[in-house]
């Protein structure tokens, strides 16, 4: 070993500690990034307002299809509000970007589900929600699904289609119960009772292959929109 190589070999230590120090810091900006980018702060905003509607309605006087139907379009609009923050503003061109935005994508969408689930919940403490905890969990999770497999197909910026296209077959489905044949197919979850298996497996499902298909591929956004 040189001399020169000798002198070299210090001036290492403090470079290996900048890069171990490096990546906590590099991965709270591309966190901050990604969320401002995909505008979860107003997500978020628009989560917490269907969470407050949802308070002030049910403090009102409604019969009981009124009640089944008034937490389904919150919930609704929860599901929208988290399957718009799919769109990129890079378009299909960001999937070669880096290895870190499916990780980025499925932390973002589980994350807003779970405030979603937790706001509305915590929206009908106290109230008289109809179908309880277990129904919001099932209908949003299902309806971010919907939103989700429209992103892929449609684009980011078109997701919130699914969820409103949904909630008129869901309310439908809710209709039926008080003024029809009653539906039922647990491919319709509202109109299903809360504990219902076979509604709940179909939620559940549509929401892992949407969740799936946005982590991996992301929205069909193209490039310059």
């Amino acid at each position: 070993m040189t001399a020169g190589t000798a002198r070299k070999v210090p001036a290492a230590a403090p470079d290996r500690e900048a890069r171990l120090a490096w990546p906590p810091r590099a991965g709270m900006r591309l966190l901050r990034l990604y969320a401002a980018s995909r505008r979860v702060p107003v997500a978020i905003g628009a989560i917490a307002a269907c969470a407050v509607g949802l308070r002030i309605a049910l403090t009102g006087h409604w019969d009981s299809y009124g009640a089944l139907q008034l937490p389904l379009v919150f919930e609704a609009g929860a599901a929208a509000a988290i399957t718009i923050t799919t769109a990129s503003p890079l378009g299909e061109p960001e999937r070669v970007t880096g290895r870190w935005l499916p990780f980025l994508r499925l932390a973002t969408t589980l994350a807003l589900t779970a405030a979603a689930a937790g706001a509305l919940t915590a929206a009908g403490i106290g109230a008289h929600l109809a179908g309880g905890t277990v129904d919001v969990l099932r209908n949003l999770a299902g309806m971010t699904g919907i939103g989700l497999l429209c992103a892929a197909a449609l684009g980011g910026r078109l997701a919130w289609i699914g969820p409103t296209g949904y909630l008129v077959v869901g309310a439908y489905g809710l209709y039926t119960q008080w003024h029809g044949p009653a539906l039922t197919t647990p491919w319709i979850w509202p109109a299903r009772p809360p504990h219902d298996v076979g509604a709940e497996m179909c939620a559940a499902l549509v929401f892992t292959i949407g969740i799936v298909i946005t982590s991996v591929r992301g929205a069909h956004d193209p490039a310059g929109e």
